[in-house]
């Protein structure tokens, strides 16, 4: 399975997918990197199930061909994170103010810059600015996962948008803390998509298939459920909600 930093960084996988070998006697192999990574394992073939949260990238594979039908899984959502003493003035509850903010001020900010679902969404944020190409000097892409990006802010005090399973995960905080929440527009949905075997016909389908099934059943979505930090609940399954 390819899939995103966020959901093996958290420690979903490592509560999810004994679970499902239990259920059915298959093991998996996770390769996490960035949602744009993700999917381009799928279009070449190299894995046989998708976890991700890029919808739109995501219904593009499927019209591509390179993947059947995309499953809708569960939900958390995106949160600005940055140092508590919030020198640039961001907090509030309107993503599209806060990086305006950080714009005006030279706000130091830390982009993913890996084509990730959370870089997609940093993106698609940004455009709700007044001047979206007019970042600041402060901002700088590490390339990175999710984990990397919150240490490298942790550690420089700067701002850095994150999904909050991670964010919920992530121990080395230092003064850092949630600034900006909210914003119906920080919804994060994550969605499982099996690998077209008749792209690809080495593909595992018929396992992988087994997954996606598993995954969106109501055992799978109450493993999900059930996942906790500190009895906050990372994830919110809603396979049958949007279907």
């Amino acid at each position: 399975m390819a899939s995103t930093t966020s959901t093996e960084q958290s420690g979903l996988f490592a509560h999810l997918l004994p679970a499902f070998t239990q259920a059915s006697g298959i093991v998996v192999k996770v390769v996490a990197l960035g949602t744009g990574q993700a999917l381009d394992m799928g279009r070449r073939g190299d894995a046989d199930v998708l976890l991700v949260h890029d919808q739109a990238a995501e219904e593009k594979l499927v019209a591509e061909g390179f993947a059947l039908k995309r499953y809708p899984v569960m939900f958390n959502d995106f949160v600005l994170i940055g140092p508590a003493a919030d020198p640039a003035h961001a907090k509030g509850h309107d993503i599209g103010q806060a990086l305006a903010q950080l714009a005006a001020t030279q706000a130091a900010f830390i982009s993913r810059g890996d084509k990730s679902g959370t870089h997609a969404a940093e993106l698609r944020y940004w455009k709700l600015t007044p001047a979206p190409d007019a970042k600041g000097s402060g901002y700088r892409a590490c390339g990175c996962g999710m984990g990397p990006a919150l240490n490298i802010a942790s550690s420089t005090g700067a701002y850095v948008l994150a999904d909050r399973g991670t964010w919920l995960s992530f121990k080395n905080r230092g003064d850092l803390a949630v600034l900006v929440e909210g914003d119906k527009r920080l919804f994060n949905q994550y969605g499982v998509l099996v690998v077209n075997p008749a792209q690809h016909p080495h593909v595992k389908a018929l396992e992988a298939q087994k997954f996606v099934d598993w995954v969106v059943s109501a055992p799978g979505q109450a493993v999900i459920a059930s996942y906790k930090i500190g009895g906050e609940q990372l994830f919110f399954p809603n396979a049958a909600s949007v279907r």
